[in-house]
């Protein structure tokens, strides 16, 4: 009788030497995993383990429950199409911890994932209901594909071949209908690997054909100047007034990027891993020293959550698996899993900051998705750490004065230890209006010790994709970038509306100074009924503060407002000084606003203004004047 290795996990008998026959055991150890000083495959093996007995302990297992099968998060209460990606990270854990428990979830949660998503034309649906998209069937098929080769030597042989056998469905599904124009540009690149993964495991090679044309008809969509990726909204090729395309850093980091790399390595295609390569240093400018990603200006920032994107599965599959060829490189991809790491309760990845503090409930979306992303490096390997582990720099932890990026119109500025983003980015995504912020915005405003002070968000919330983004229902809610506003006729006109805006950068003895010229527009980019009313801000970044001038021509009477939200945790203590100056009182550090005018403080519903883009509570500050000076020091 042959006795399974699903019995010998059930029993507790199998042993390391017996593990160590996998593949993913192997280049683990080629790799230097079990090294005493890698912290980046510690800590990722840790956080995956955590949040893997979160999913396994929220599976219904009770037959007569509808959503038999599934894994829903109580507090959310919702039934995620893309579940079954999940399975992937099951029988990694099932086979890493000898757990028989993980082995029984992922075949429970194929099962669910056949009843309840699965199409007759080899897709599955995004979400359980009719009529949704399917492109989401390429990160479904790469999760079964890549628990098939890695963890199929403890699967059973009926679902084994149960999940091969529907791997040439949806193969079938992504080779008939994936080009390089299908969707946003991160589904054709995530097909690159999607196809080239099923070509090797199927022995189908039509599949790497066409996986190798779509990554390199890819390789335009890297911007020419600043060698970002674009593509995040189409059209593709109709460049803005400005002469920008769509760039979304968040989809790219953390869904594109990742494709293209597990695609170069898999195919050994050198010519896409130096262009994928060069373009991941030019997107690490844009991520700050904690580890977070600063999507403050991309197309698709409606679902950015301050670490990366609401839906996508993590940057570590990028930055880890190319660690050795640049140490900034681990750093980054050790910085955000820290940062995950600190957003975790409870076993779940909140989706900003101040979720928590604002008494909100997380998206189990977040994750299952980053939970793959984990035990994708795990699987494939996590390079050792640079042996100047101490010395290494992300490029925004440099005090280097000021960057622009010609593509996106965007400034970034780095005096001591503030990091700010100032952006004129104007490029709508498809023809949604009222998203990122632009206008000359002061977009993210960081600091060492106090971390942000200031961030964007959309400047009407939206929902976009409604079935990813969580529905904001508090009546006084607004944007937390600051601005000039006036409410008219029932329409909102700001400057960081204003897609035609200017923004003028010089340096003046240390001091970086960023002039801003625009006008109080709609969304829609529409001045008001009585005319234009023009806006210049003057941002000055030193060693010691930042300090902004508002002004605007607008007629007094018409109640314009200058509103400065500053990041603060409903837990914090925000001290009123005078009626001109404030305190918000932090960690490590406390945060100073100076006025030359008196401020107020907008309504708010309870003691905090929140916003899901990127997760954070602000009190909202405001002026009435059409001339004031800002003064923001961090003590």
């Amino acid at each position: 009788m042959t006795i399974s290795r699903r019995h010998f996990i059930k029993n507790g008998t199998i042993g390391t030497a017996g593990l160590l026959t996998s593949f993913s055991a192997l280049q683990g150890l080629a790799a230097g995993n079990p090294a005493a000083h890698n912290p980046l495959y510690t800590l990722s093996k840790q956080l995956a383990e955590n949040w893997g007995a979160a999913l396994l302990s929220m599976q219904v297992t009770n037959r007569q429950n509808k959503h038999y099968g599934t894994i829903i998060y109580p507090p959310e209460n919702e039934v995620h199409g893309r579940m079954g990606d999940t399975i992937y990270p099951f029988l990694y854990l099932a086979d890493t911890l000898h757990n028989s428990a993980y082995l029984d979830a992922a075949e429970l949660l194929f099962q669910w994932m056949e009843k309840t998503v699965s199409q007759e034309d080899g897709s599955w649906l995004n979400e359980p209901v009719k009529g949704s998209w399917k492109g989401t069937t390429v990160f479904a098929t790469i999760a079964l594909a890549e628990a098939v080769k890695r963890h199929g030597h403890i699967m059973g042989t009926q679902f084994k071949n149960a999940v091969t056998n529907r791997l040439h469905k949806s193969g079938e599904f992504i080779y008939n209908n994936f080009n390089i124009e299908y969707g946003n540009i991160n589904y054709p690149i995530a097909s690159t690997y999607g196809l080239s993964l099923l070509g090797e495991l199927l022995d189908m090679p039509r599949y790497t054909g066409k996986g190798r044309d779509i990554a390199h008809k890819a390789l335009p969509f890297f911007s020419a100047t600043d060698h970002l990726l674009t593509g995040e909204g189409t059209p593709y090729n109709m460049p803005s007034a400005k002469g920008c395309y769509s760039v979304d850093l968040g989809y790219n980091v953390e869904e594109s990027l990742p494709s293209l790399v597990l695609y170069s390595l898999l195919t050994k295609d050198e010519e896409v891993l130096s262009a994928v390569s060069s373009s991941m240093e030019a997107h690490l400018a844009f991520m700050l020293p904690d580890g977070a990603w600063d999507n403050s200006w991309g197309t698709r920032n409606y679902k950015w959550t301050y670490w990366g994107s609401r839906t996508s599965d993590g940057c570590q599959p990028a930055y880890a698996l190319l660690a050795a060829k640049n140490p900034a490189f681990y750093k980054a991809a050790l910085q955000n899993t820290s940062l995950l790491q600190s957003l975790t309760q409870h076993g779940v990845l909140y989706g900003g900051p101040h979720y928590a503090s604002h008494g909100l409930t997380a998206s189990l979306h977040h994750t299952f998705c980053h939970l793959k992303a984990l035990v994708t490096i795990l699987d494939h390997g996590v390079p050792a750490a640079p042996a100047n582990m101490a010395q290494v720099q992300l490029p925004r932890e440099k005090a280097y004065g000021h960057r622009f990026y010609k593509d996106i119109q965007t400034t970034l500025v780095a005096r001591g230890p503030y990091r700010a983003t100032v952006t004129g980015y104007d490029r709508n995504y498809k023809d949604y209006k009222g998203g990122h912020a632009s206008g000359g915005a002061l977009s993210m405003l960081w600091h060492l010790e106090a971390g942000p002070i200031i961030t964007a968000s959309m400047n009407e919330y939206q929902l976009y994709e409604a079935g990813n983004m969580q529905a904001d229902n508090d009546p006084l809610g607004m944007p937390l970038t600051p601005r000039i506003e006036l409410q008219e006729a029932g329409n909102t006109y700001m400057n960081i509306n204003d897609f035609s805006a200017t923004i003028t950068v010089t340096e003046e003895q240390g001091i970086t100074v960023v002039e801003t010229v625009a006008a109080l527009v709609s969304k829609t980019q529409q001045h008001p009924g009585t005319g234009k009313i023009t806006c210049n801000i003057t941002y000055r970044f030193s060693v010691d503060g930042v300090t902004i001038h508002y002004k605007h021509d607008g007629d007094s009477s018409k109640k314009i407002k200058i509103i400065i939200p500053v990041i603060s945790a409903s837990t914090e203590t925000v001290h009123s000084i005078s009626d001109k100056a404030v305190a918000v009182k932090k960690q490590h550090c406390t945060v100073h606003l100076q006025a030359d005018k008196p401020l107020h403080t907008l309504p708010m519903t309870g003691k905090r203004l929140f916003n899901f883009v990127p997760g954070m509570e602000a009190v909202p500050f405001a002026t009435d004047d059409n001339d004031v000076t800002i003064i923001l020091e961090v003590v």
